[in-house]
């Protein structure tokens, strides 16, 4: 399992929403990238240095620290698309080969190099940006379909990443809980929420939520 590439946003005018700037606009980027612990959600920062969100509503924060994407689904979506799709378009931060990244457990650690230790938070939820700045009708629908969503991470050990990185799965916890599993919870299939109860690890609006189906579905 490799970091095939570490990618970095740079602000670019947001027409998709009402919000002057985006970063989904993600990079490949030479060099090491130094990863640290962002501040809570709602401040702007994000777990790599150099990139930021805008959407400090939606994005960004401990939860949401970090982007990862499959390099594998992003070849499938290529095919589907009939167009190249380089590492961050999708808005990841790391883009991963031979990761089930949909697959993870929630609370799973990856050990990425010799010093980042990453934590699984929660699945991607797509937004009116990502379809416009893929410019395709639609797309927020289809993404959803397919329930290929990536995972957001925690940063648990700060330090540097770089592409070519080895990734080792370092943790994984007692429950079937995945990326995949919570994104369809969270979107087309909402009897799944009571399911999440079991991952300790997921962030706290989400534990929530599953609350509340869970004492409907009991009440």
């Amino acid at each position: 399992m490799e970091l095939l590439s570490v990618n970095v946003g740079r602000p670019r005018p947001n027409p998709w929403k009402d919000l002057r700037n985006t970063g989904i606009d993600k990079q490949p980027v030479d060099g090491p990238v130094a990863v640290h612990a962002p501040g809570p959600k709602g401040t702007g920062e994000v777990g790599l240095a150099g990139d930021r969100v805008f959407d400090v509503k939606n994005h960004g924060g401990a939860d949401q620290a970090v982007y990862a994407y499959a390099r594998e689904d992003l070849d499938d979506w290529a095919a589907q698309l009939g167009r190249p799709l380089h590492g961050g378009v999708f808005g990841e931060n790391l883009t991963t080969a031979g990761l089930d990244v949909n697959g993870a457990l929630i609370g799973e650690r990856w050990r990425i190099g010799s010093d980042v230790v990453l934590e699984v938070s929660c699945p991607r939820i797509p937004c009116g940006t990502f379809q416009g700045w893929l410019e395709r009708d639609g797309w927020i629908k289809q993404f959803t379909r397919a329930a290929r969503p990536g995972a957001y991470l925690r940063v648990i050990e700060p330090g540097d990443l770089c592409a070519g990185d080895r990734i080792e799965i370092v943790h994984r916890p007692d429950h079937d809980v995945t990326v995949a599993l919570v994104f369809r919870a969270l979107t087309l299939e909402p009897d799944l929420l009571p399911r999440l109860l079991i991952a300790d690890a997921l962030p706290q609006e989400g534990k929530d939520l599953a609350r509340r189906r869970s004492a409907r579905d009991h009440g």
